[in-house]
């Protein structure tokens, strides 16, 4: 006689999760806990769509959902965001003043034309700028397209989105050091 396998529950997939609320557009209201480029200042109420919430801004950390209490919160605390706000815009505009006086030097292999063999990129001038102990990502460095020959370069550096800078880059060929 075959045995009677126990039948399997299905599990309702929306069973676990919370209904985020709806925006008056149909997408998803949330409240900014940082600034977010191209979306809203620290303390705002953003409608987005479901995936960019879902799968960014909350797994990140930088939205939360825009429930009365939080904007109630925010509303009292407003003065303090404000301050801390002006405290670190203050310091990204220090910060751009030293990166605009900077001038790095990249050292890379060329040929004879001045072409490089590899290229020089984001990481490679976070990298010098680490050395003159200036901590940037990969991300605020702005090329329009990787550096492929010898020259000075003016690369864009996007701090904030208020605040950009720029920075000096020399990419000069690498010293070859002959053994006699």
């Amino acid at each position: 006689m075959p045995s009677a396998k126990p039948k399997k529950k299905r599990r309702n997939k929306a069973a676990g999760l919370t209904r985020l609320p709806k925006g008056p557009n149909g997408g998803i209201e949330l409240l900014l806990i940082q600034s977010v480029d191209h979306l809203g200042k620290q303390g705002e109420v953003v409608e987005v769509k479901p995936g960019y919430a879902n799968n960014y801004l909350l797994p990140q950390g930088l939205a939360t959902i825009a429930s009365d209490h939080h904007k109630r919160m925010v509303e009292k605390h407003k003065a303090k965001l404000n301050e801390i706000e002006i405290a670190r815009l203050q310091d990204l505009n220090d910060l751009a003043e030293l990166v605009s006086k900077q001038s790095i030097t990249i050292e890379a292999n060329a040929n004879d034309e001045g072409h490089l063999y590899g290229s020089v990129g984001a990481a490679d001038i976070v990298a010098a700028l680490k050395q003159n102990e200036i901590n940037l990502t990969n991300d605020q460095i702005r090329l329009e397209g990787v550096l492929k020959e010898l020259g000075l370069y003016t690369v864009k550096v996007h701090l904030h989105q208020e605040i950009e800078t720029e920075l000096k880059v020399w990419v000069v060929p690498s010293v070859e050091t002959e053994t006699a």
